[in-house]
């Protein structure tokens, strides 16, 4: 059975930074196909912010609002995806998601993907 745990949340001020982690299980390696990550605000829907292809070159794609804030990288030998988040704002405020699918391609659509993690929450004050 495929899991997906997270870690790496917490509270920071505006400004700050702060690197998620995505581990995986169950027969899936960061190098199986597309992972992505989202994010889900209270009362608002998930919305995809960064993902990244199976391939070797892993191309990646980002929302409007994290490009040149946010970065989204994988450690094959590790096993670990990573959103590397700076300059964060209180608008980032979200629980976070990993997900992954067995296909390849960037798409920040939830429907493109198969299986999800419980989530690490992001709060940013002011």
């Amino acid at each position: 059975q495929v899991q997906l745990v997270e870690s790496g949340g917490g509270s920071v001020q505006a400004g700050g930074s702060l690197t998620l982690s995505c581990t995986t299980s169950g027969g899936y390696t960061v190098s199986s196909g597309r992972m992505a990550w989202f994010r889900q605000a209270p009362g608002k829907a998930r919305e995809g912010i960064a993902s990244i292809s199976r391939a070797v070159d892993s191309i990646t794609a980002y929302r409007d609002s994290v490009r040149g804030r946010f970065t989204i990288s994988k450690d094959g030998a590790m096993n670990i995806l990573s959103l590397a988040m700076n300059d964060l704002r209180p608008e980032d405020t979200a629980m976070y998601y990993c997900a992954a699918s067995w296909r390849s391609g960037t798409f920040l659509d939830p429907v493109y993907y198969d299986y999800w993690g419980k989530g690490t929450q992001v709060t940013v004050s002011s």
